[in-house]
């Protein structure tokens, strides 16, 4: 029996050809049919819906009910099962390449959280939670959340920020990385993944998914990163919770625009291959990393 994973569905949003619009890219929606027919012929205009506020903001947005009067597409969400979302813009230079819409699920037997983190560096040296989702988790995680902060190159979120690329961590009640390990143990959270995310405000922000081998962050993670010389992309690192190890990638090492990944560091837009939805990961409005995502 295949487990649920926590990412449930992902949808991106590319610019029209004048600009003014976000028109359907392409996206995986799994089980969540309804939510596919629903999204295809959709279009938004800067404010409007998600992702045209996520455009509009110029960073990272959390909705954290998808029952939320400003959602339209609520009905489909609740038939899927979709709780929440996290809509991430990606900006190369002053350029919106994408907005890509991550939806979550959780239920009775989940652990697990999304978090979103930002440092404002006029006002603080740490790294603060803006939002978090924490679906039925716990309250204690949540208030320890809340009240924790982070230095660069500290914890799960502050070691994103320090690389400005996505950082696992496999288990989080070993060693002293995670600094919320005693409560995360308790309430069954064992698994930390983060990626740092654009922003044209001037802040950092970082997108943390906290969960259980039960629930899995998704079926596979790959990270792609280029060299130092910018003249290849390296497979950096895999992981799931389906298989004993990650299942192999052929593509260990690519020429910058070669192929899916290639051409999706080249570009800033993502793109399906398989069963796993392809996405460049930003950091001070440059690409820093490909990730893709397996449901």
């Amino acid at each position: 029996m295949n487990k649920k994973t926590f990412i449930r569905a992902v949808e991106y949003w590319v610019s029209s050809a004048d600009g003014d619009l976000l028109e359907f890219g392409g996206g995986l929606f799994g089980d969540a049919q309804r939510l596919e027919a629903a999204t295809r012929n959709l279009c938004f205009g800067k404010g409007e819906g998600l992702p045209g506020q996520a455009w509009e903001a110029g960073h990272p947005l959390m909705l954290k009910s998808l029952q939320a009067p400003g959602f339209h597409r609520a009905a489909a969400a609740k038939a899927a099962g979709l709780t929440c979302a996290v809509a991430l813009p990606v900006f190369v230079g002053e350029r919106l390449s994408t907005v890509v819409v991550l939806f979550c699920g959780d239920d009775e037997e989940h652990a697990g959280a999304v978090e979103l983190w930002h440092n404002q560096p006029e006002k603080s040296s740490d790294m603060t939670l803006l939002d978090g989702y924490y679906g039925t988790t716990g309250d204690t995680f949540e208030f320890l959340s809340r009240s924790t902060s982070f230095r660069q190159g500290t914890g799960l979120p502050g070691r994103t920020w320090e690389n400005q690329a996505p950082v696992f961590m496999p288990d989080l009640g070993r060693g002293s990385g995670f600094l919320r390990a005693d409560s995360a143990v308790k309430v069954g959270i064992n698994r930390g993944f983060a990626l740092p995310c654009s922003a044209t405000d001037g802040n950092v922000y970082v997108l943390a998914f906290l969960s259980a081998l039960a629930t899995p962050i998704a079926r596979q993670v790959d990270v792609w990163q280029p060299d130092a010389l910018v003249s290849h992309l390296s497979h950096s690192f895999s992981f799931s919770e389906y298989h004993s190890i990650a299942e192999p990638i052929s593509d260990d090492r690519l020429e910058l625009g070669m192929g899916t990944v290639g051409q999706v560091f080249a570009s800033g837009v993502p793109a399906l291959m398989g069963d796993a939805i392809v996405m460049p990961v930003a950091s001070n409005n440059r690409i820093t990393a490909v990730l893709a995502l397996s449901l």
